[in-house]
Formats: C-alpha cells, sequence, structure tokens
C-alpha cells in the first residue's frame, strides 16, 4: 500500500492532469486541421488518427520527462513492450468481440439485421484502411483518456476518485457527438469505469486497447452496423437492423442503448476475472529488504535444538587417559634393569634375605 501523496505533491498532480487534458484538445485540433489541409475526405479521418496518436504520445512523453524525470515516458504512459503485451492485446479483442456479438443477439432475435455485401476489389482495400482508423482511433482514445493524464489524476486523488471522473469525463466528450443521449452518456460512463479496470489490473493499455477496438470494430466491420452515429464504416458489410429503437439506438447505433449499457456492467467481473494473473505480476507490492540481518541456519538449529534436545548435552564426554612408566622404560634410559645392579634378587613384599 503506497503513503498518501502530500497537499503540495497532489496539487502539482492536479496541476498536471488539467494541463495534460487541454493539451489532448489541442491536439486533436490540430490533428483534425491538418489531415484535412493533407489529404480528401477519404483519407483524412485516417491520418487524423494517426496525427493525433503521435502528438499525444510524444507530448505525454515530453510532459512524463520534465515534469516527473521519467527515464522511459512512453513505457511508463501504458505502453510497455514487456513480454506478452501481443496477448494481452488479444485477450482484451476477445472481451470487446464477445460484448458486442452479446449486444447483437438480442436485435436479430427480435428484428433481424438486413445485410448487403459489397465484393469489389477496392472494397476490401478500403476495408483495411477502416480496420486502421478504428486501431488507431481505439489506441489514441486509451492514450488520451487512460494514459498520462489519468495516471497524474490518480496522484491526485486516488484510483477509485480518477476511475469515476475519468469515466465522467469520457462520457462528456462524447456526448458532444450528434444524437447522443442519456443511454448513449450512461453507456460512456460504464466503458469508461471499464477500460479503466483493465488499465488499474495490467498498468498498461494492452488490454483496454484491444477491448476498445474489439468492441469498436465487431459492430462496425463485422455486422456494417453505426458506431457512435457513424454510418458507411465498412465498404464490404453493410447492415440495416429492423428491432425496436430501445433495441437497435436508431442512427446512433448500440452505443445508445441500455441494452450495451447492461452488457459492459456485466463485462466488469470479467475483465476483472481475466486480468487476476497479470494484476499479481504487475501489481503485487514489491518487498523491501530492511530490519536485521537474519541466520536462518542457526534459527532453524535453535528450533531443532528446542524441539529435539541440544545434540552437545547428549554427547559423553571425553576422558584422557596417562600409561604409567614401566621397566621397559628404564632399559631403555640405562641399559639394564635397576635391580640387576646390586646381584641382589628383588623380593616380593617386606621379606628379608636370610643371613
Amino acid at each position: 500500500m503506497t503513503a498518501p501523496a502530500k497537499p503540495g505533491a497532489r496539487l502539482r498532480a492536479y496541476l498536471q492532469f488539467v494541463f495534460a487534458v487541454l493539451y489532448f484538445f489541442l491536439a486533436r485540433s490540430l490533428a483534425v486541421h491538418s489531415a484535412q489541409g493533407l489529404a480528401g475526405d477519404l483519407w483524412s479521418p485516417l491520418i487524423a488518427q494517426a496525427m493525433l496518436l503521435f502528438l499525444l504520445v510524444l507530448g505525454y512523453a515530453a510532459m512524463g520527462f520534465w515534469f516527473q524525470r521519467q527515464l522511459h515516458p512512453v513505457r511508463a504512459q501504458g505502453l510497455p513492450a514487456r513480454p506478452g503485451w501481443p496477448r494481452e492485446i488479444g485477450l482484451g479483442l476477445a472481451t470487446g468481440w464477445g460484448i458486442a456479438v452479446v449486444c447483437v443477439l438480442p436485435m436479430v432475435v427480435a428484428g433481424g439485421i438486413a445485410i448487403s455485401f459489397s465484393t469489389g476489389r477496392s472494397d476490401w482495400g478500403w476495408l483495411g484502411v477502416a480496420t486502421a482508423y478504428y486501431a488507431l482511433a481505439a489506441l489514441a482514445e486509451e492514450v488520451a483518456f487512460r494514459g498520462y493524464a489519468f495516471q497524474r489524476f490518480i496522484d491526485a486523488v486516488g484510483p477509485i476518485g480518477a476511475t469515476l471522473g475519468f469515466a465522467a469525463y469520457y462520457a462528456v466528450v462524447r456526448s458532444l457527438l450528434p444524437g447522443s443521449s442519456r443511454a448513449s452518456f450512461a453507456v460512456s460512463v460504464a466503458l469508461g469505469v471499464l477500460l479503466a479496470t483493465a488499465y488499474l489490473r495490467t498498468r498498461a493499455l494492452w488490454v483496454g486497447w484491444g477491448l476498445n477496438f474489439g468492441w469498436k470494430a465487431t459492430r462496425a466491420l463485422l455486422f456494417g452496423l453505426a458506431v457512435a452515429g457513424i454510418n458507411n464504416n465498412s465498404p464490404v458489410i453493410q447492415g440495416n437492423p429492423m428491432g425496436p429503437f430501445w433495441l437497435t439506438g436508431g442512427g446512433f447505433g448500440l452505443d445508445g442503448t441500455w441494452i450495451a449499457f447492461a452488457v459492459i456492467l456485466v463485462a466488469l467481473p470479467v475483465v476483472y476475472r481475466i486480468t487476476r494473473d497479470l494484476d499479481f505480476r504487475y501489481n503485487a507490492p514489491e518487498i523491501v529488504p530492511g530490519g536485521i540481518p537474519l541466520d536462518m541456519d542457526a534459527a532453524a538449529r535453535a528450533q531443532h535444538e528446542a524441539a529435539m534436545g541440544s545434540d552437545r548435552a547428549a554427547a559423553p564426554a571425553l576422558v584422557q587417559i596417562e600409561v604409567a612408566p614401566t621397566n621397559l622404560e628404564s632399559t631403555l634410559e640405562g641399559g639394564v634393569p635397576a635391580d640387576q645392579h646390586s646381584g641382589i634378587p628383588e623380593v616380593p613384599g617386606n621379606l628379608a634375605p636370610r643371613t
């Protein structure tokens, strides 16, 4: 558990968050106007998203390097080239695809979707352009709403406050689109919470990018449905939903239905579950050594002696035995035994020889 930030640090983090949000609007305006001047109507959406992504990553990297002294500011934004990051994108992509399919199924059952196909060679080429557009748009959204600015807001108000605050901020930005409603606002809030959860659980934008891309591209490119009020997304498949407005969202699409709101809320525990291993890997507290040195061998030995008794106490005491000198030693010293010098044999006991 991290220590709470000091009031001065929280104020600086809040100011940096405000600066990052203002930079997003500046970068978006610059990207849109530059793309319109560089390309025609067909290519300008793709170029605008590419320029926006470039400006956001570059600008937020400069902020991280200048304000936080980050050595790897792009990685710190949530774009680390860590082991398994393509798998994280695939995990999010499958989840976003599943959310879109679950939202489309009631529409198919209730009224159906009238689908028309176009199989021209150029149409398949433009399908690749549309896929690149949604991939860039989804990644630009993740960098803008779950990247540097979101991290600074976490430093200011904590993860829960930042999640709810940025979900509302994301919904306000999306509500500026034509055709938005209270249902679309609720869907944007739920989606913002879901994507913020994906970032907090993994400390990267990969899962959120795949989820965001799968949610948008599945409806637009596989079913030919409207996405946030934009029709004619797929040059190959065009879908016309036949169900009621509350189920299809009309011209705004599933982003404006309460069905999508409910499905995204149900997806919250799913995302929490599938990111369990990533959460353990990247959110586990770091163990910092401290205290006094500990001899583990000595501790184990002391525990064993306390339970089984000391081996030293059970060992028998050593007895030293000294050998007394013998006549052999005297012979070796003088060459002749002592009793042979007198010529009288040694008499045992106290008996004396007779005279």
